[in-house]
Order: C-alpha cells, then sequence, then structure tokens
C-alpha cells in the first residue's frame, strides 16, 4: 500500500481549489463569472484510499488538482444555469452547498473528500449586478424609509401607549405604595400598640411584683417584729414579775401597814367628825329653832302692826293716805336732794331775772302734779283741806 502511495505521488494534506467559470449565462441568460474556494483532500479509509491511488496512479499533485479543478467547474457551470443571478447573488452560502452536495459524489468516487466549497467572488461585464444592486440599495432605502416611518408611527403609538401603561403603572405603583404604607403605618400602630401593651403589662407585672416581693419582705419584718415582741413581752413580764416581788417586799407590805395604820386613824378621825358634826348640827338646830322663834314673833308684830295700820287706814280714808304721803315726802326729798348735795354750785342761764322767777314757780307748781302721778294723791285738795 506504501508502495502504491509512494509511485502515485499522493499527499494526505488538505488541498485548495479555486474553481472558476467565466461568462456562464445563468437561467435567465445573464452572463456571469463565479469563483469558489474549496478544501479536498484524499480520504484515509483504506478502500477509499485504494481507490484514489488507483485514479490517480502515476500523477502529480498539480495534476490531482487539475482533475479535481474541472470536476468542481463542471458542477459549478451546470448548477449556475439552473439558477438566477438573485439566488446565486443574495444566497450564496445556498448556493455553495449545493454546488458541494452535487460534486461530492463524484470526487468522492475518486477517493476525495470536500471539506468545504464556498463562493469567493460574482461579478459580470454588463454591470447587472451593479444595477441589482442599486434597485436592490433603493428598494431597501425605500423599505427603510417606509420602516422608518412606520417604526416612527409605531414608536409614537408605542410611545404614548408606553406612557399611558406608565402612568397606568405609575398609578398602580403609587396606589399600591399609598396601600402599603397605609399597611406600613397601620402594622406600625399595631405593632407600637401591641409593645405599648407589653410595656404596660410588663411594668405592671413589675410592679405587681414588687409589690408582692414589699409585702413578702414587709410580712418577715412583721414576723421579726413579733419575735422581737414577743422576746420583749417575755423581758417585760420576767422584769414584770421581778419588779412585782420587789414591790411586794419593799412597797406592797409597808404600804399594807401604813394603809391599816391610816385606816384606824380615819376611822377614829371619822367617828371624832361624825360626833363633832352632829354636836354642831344639834347647836344649829337649837340656834335655828330659837331664830324661827324671834322671827315669827318679829312677824306676828310685824302683821299686828299692819294690820292696825290698815284698821287706821280704812278708819281714817284718805286722811291716812295723806299722813302716809306727808311722811314720806321727807324721804323722798332727801333722796332726791342726795346728789344735790355733791352739787357746789347751780347755774341757771336766763336772759331776764323775771324769768328765773317764772321758771322757779312753775317748778313748784308741777311738783303736785308729779306726787300726784307717783302716789295718787293731790296734794291741792289736802292743803284746801
Amino acid at each position: 500500500m506504501y508502495h502504491i502511495l509512494v509511485n502515485a505521488q499522493i499527499t494526505l494534506e488538505i488541498m485548495t481549489l479555486q474553481p472558476r467559470c467565466e461568462e456562464v449565462e445563468t437561467a435567465e441568460g445573464v452572463a456571469i463569472t463565479v469563483t469558489g474556494v474549496a478544501q479536498v483532500k484524499v480520504m484515509t479509509d483504506q478502500d477509499l484510499l485504494a481507490v484514489a491511488c488507483e485514479q490517480f496512479m502515476g500523477k502529480s499533485v498539480m495534476e490531482i488538482k487539475a482533475v479535481l479543478l474541472h470536476t468542481l467547474e463542471g458542477h459549478l457551470r451546470s448548477i449556475l444555469g439552473t439558477l438566477t443571478v438573485e439566488q446565486i447573488y443574495q444566497d450564496r452560502d445556498k448556493f455553495a452547498q449545493l454546488v458541494r452536495e452535487v460534486a461530492a459524489p463524484d470526487v468522492g468516487r475518486m477517493g476525495i473528500e470536500i471539506l468545504s466549497f464556498t463562493i469567493k467572488d460574482v461579478y459580470d461585464r454588463l454591470d447587472y449586478l451593479s444595477s441589482l444592486g442599486k434597485t436592490q440599495t433603493a428598494a431597501v432605502q425605500r423599505d427603510a424609509d417606509i420602516g422608518v416611518a412606520e417604526a416612527e408611527r409605531d414608536a409614537g403609538i408605542r410611545e404614548a401607549e408606553c406612557k399611558k401603561e406608565m402612568m397606568d403603572v405609575k398609578f398602580l405603583a403609587d396606589t399600591k405604595m399609598a396601600d402599603s404604607k397605609r399597611e406600613l403605618e397601620l402594622q406600625k400602630a399595631a405593632f407600637n400598640q401591641e409593645v405599648n401593651t407589653k410595656k404596660a403589662e410588663a411594668h405592671l407585672a413589675y410592679e405587681l411584683q414588687a409589690a408582692k416581693e414589699q409585702q413578702k419582705i414587709r410580712l418577715e419584718e412583721i414576723q421579726i417584729q413579733v419575735v422581737q415582741r414577743k422576746k420583749q413581752i417575755t423581758i417585760e413580764e420576767a422584769e414584770i414579775n421581778r419588779t412585782d416581788k420587789e414591790l411586794i417586799a419593799t412597797v406592797k407590805r409597808p404600804a399594807d401597814a401604813e394603809a391599816y395604820k391610816m385606816q384606824q386613824l380615819a376611822e377614829g378621825h371619822k367617828i371624832k367628825t361624825v360626833l363633832i358634826a352632829q354636836a354642831e348640827a344639834e347647836k344649829i338646830k337649837k340656834v335655828g329653832e330659837a331664830e324661827a322663834s324671834s322671827i315669827e314673833a318679829i312677824g306676828k308684830a310685824e302683821a299686828e302692826k299692819m294690820r292696825l295700820k290698815a284698821e287706821a287706814y280704812l278708819q281714817y280714808g284718805e286722811a291716812a293716805k295723806t299722813a302716809l304721803v306727808l311722811e314720806s315726802l321727807p324721804k323722798m326729798a332727801g333722796k332726791v336732794a342726795a346728789p344735790l348735795a355733791k352739787t357746789n354750785e347751780i347755774v341757771i342761764l336766763s336772759g331776764e331775772a323775771s324769768r328765773v322767777t317764772g321758771e322757779m314757780n312753775r317748778l313748784l307748781a308741777e311738783l303736785p302734779v308729779s306726787v300726784n302721778a307717783l302716789t295718787g294723791v293731790d296734794l291741792s285738795k289736802v292743803s284746801t283741806t
């Protein structure tokens, strides 16, 4: 096998071919020139390698390339006659794929594998492709302008829709934000209320527990005070017992003796006082009886005197009354004159001397009236009688 390879001068390296078809008419009769690039190599499979050696026995690499190049150009020319310029120009990859698929079986029977085939260049002498490019460019430009206008229109519509959607979304977002904020505030208020409630409960629980502890401490203090008081009472009772015994020994017994002595003295004093009181009472009784007899005698005498005066008044009538009044006048005059006895001087203010005399006469003239008003005795009648 190696001997065959050496004699055939076949290489296993990749061979690059550039098939070229000039002035080939397409399906529309337009003559164009197409240049392609193909990458081929001898298959390494034993059977296919033997086929390649048989096909290219005694040929050089250049001769092998020329055979392969002619084969590819023939298939390229035949395919160009079935396609339009637009198909070739606009979809080169599809054109190259078609060439590769058509040429692969033929070169494969030679033990050759087509690794890749691409279209390098397409041109024509009549500037058909240039015109096609211009037309295509104009169409593209037109479509582009229409597309731009439609795009701007659609963009405006879309922009308005987007603005509306944005406003709707913003309104919805603001609403949700307001709802969230309100919900947050409500949750914060509820949380604060719960926290304040828990704080108040904790504070109350603390104060309650503190009060309980304080009460326990106070109870303990009271129990301590009770125990201390009990001990103090026990001590005081013992002291009282001791003091009582001491008092009994030092005070009570001497006091009992002194009390008995005082009792006896009091009893003697009492008896003495009673006897003295009885004697004094007897004395008072006797004196009272004597005074009563004397008063009785005086009263009887006064009564007899009054009786006699009454009988005399009755017998003498008005004359007796007048005599009684006259007897009383000196006493009355003395009582009236008593304040005047302490007066050094009396001054009567008057403009005329005769008027002073008239005033004195008026006073004397009013005296009987005053006596009559006081005693009921008319002095003017007494003087005429």
